[in-house]
């Protein structure tokens, strides 16, 4: 047999394969580990980048849209309304209501704007 043979068989007679091979296995894991993290923040790129495209929503602090509100800013939304109180004055039983918030607060929609074009006919 030839020179290398002999440190082959060596190898496989002390076991020097298995840190060999766990070497490996641990290389792959953590290319695996990182591959995934890679992937990961390129999907949170990708949700960020699509919620920075979107308006914001015009969201009064009650949480109804601006669509609910009149203009006095009075809101029309049904909401559930505490009935009935336990001994702690927890609700136990809800009606039907009407929200009672007051004041639109949050961004305020851009409105339609009109402009003569400058060109000379």
């Amino acid at each position: 047999m030839s020179g290398w043979m002999w440190w082959l068989i060596a190898l496989f007679a002390v076991g020097g394969f298995s840190s060999i091979t766990e070497t490996v296995r641990g290389a792959f894991r953590s290319r695996h580990q990182r591959k995934m993290q890679v992937l990961e923040a390129e999907r949170e790129e990708r949700r960020a980048l699509e919620a920075a495209k979107r308006p914001p929503e015009p969201v009064c602090g009650c949480t109804h849209h601006l669509a609910k509100h009149d203009k006095q800013g009075k809101c029309h939304e049904v909401v559930e309304v505490p009935a009935a109180w336990d001994a702690d004055r927890k609700p136990i039983r809800f009606e039907a209501g009407t929200c009672n918030c007051q004041q639109y607060v949050g961004p305020q929609p851009l409105s339609s704007v009109y402009a003569d074009e400058i060109t000379d006919l």
